[in-house]
């Protein structure tokens, strides 16, 4: 029997960071919206995968005009999202009725690889759950009373998303009370005393936020497109 699969799409952002009116994730990556990119790179690794995608109230007339002018013809659900990233996950979780393996993906993270896509979905399916990673390439200094220390970059990684999970472990992870700490699903689901496994991720696959990060992702797909 074929294993359920589900991607929540978490899009809550503003367009503040990025010094713009319109919220990142519908701003225009080559001609298209960002947040677009995410449901075709899911939709082309399966096609029958449950897309939900979990925008502020405010947003939503806004997404449906979009998906209609760009002629989206992906299948998904909208979700109305939360005061926080936790919270709206939280709300994309509770639409989901069934078991099987989900994926939670930042929606400003439009240059994921299939192959991330691939690593985190075999990961999860083996072990429970897969954080994709990369390794730190530049030095790195950790604050202290006392001033500051370098860190050994080798023991650290740079964490992205799809985040993939079995449902009805993150859900019990995500019915814990909300701390600061949270700042992806990962730190929330290790609460629940669960051990993290890491697979690879891929270096494109950025998070965009500032103004150059809509420039160098821009420079990405020029330079996949004339290879």
């Amino acid at each position: 029997m074929r294993e359920s699969k589900t991607l929540i799409i978490v899009a809550g952002g503003s367009g503040l960071r990025m010094k713009d009116q319109v919220p990142k994730q519908f701003l225009l990556l080559k001609g298209k919206p960002i947040l677009m990119y995410s449901l075709e790179i899911f939709n082309k690794f399966d096609p029958e995968i449950n897309i939900i995608v979990v925008l502020p109230e405010s947003q939503i007339k806004h997404w449906i005009k979009l998906c209609a002018e760009f002629k989206l013809q992906i299948n998904h659900e909208v979700v109305i999202g939360g005061d926080t990233r936790f919270y709206s996950v939280k709300n994309g979780l509770q639409d989901i009725k069934d078991d099987g393996l989900v994926a939670i993906h930042d929606g400003v993270r439009p240059l994921v690889s299939l192959r991330t896509i691939q690593n985190a979905f075999e990961t999860a399916k083996s072990f429970g759950n897969a954080v994709p990673v990369i390794e730190v390439n530049e030095s790195v200094r950790e604050l202290t009373e006392r001033g500051n220390q370098i860190v050994d970059r080798q023991k650290l990684r740079l964490i992205q998303t799809p985040q993939v999970f079995q449902v009805s472990e993150i859900k019990k992870a995500y019915d814990l009370s909300y701390q600061s700490s949270f700042t992806d699903d990962a730190s929330v689901y290790e609460m629940i005393e669960e051990p993290i496994y890491l697979t690879e991720g891929n270096w494109e696959n950025i998070k965009i936020t500032r103004p150059v990060d809509l420039i160098i992702a821009e420079s990405i797909l020029n330079a996949s497109q004339t290879e």
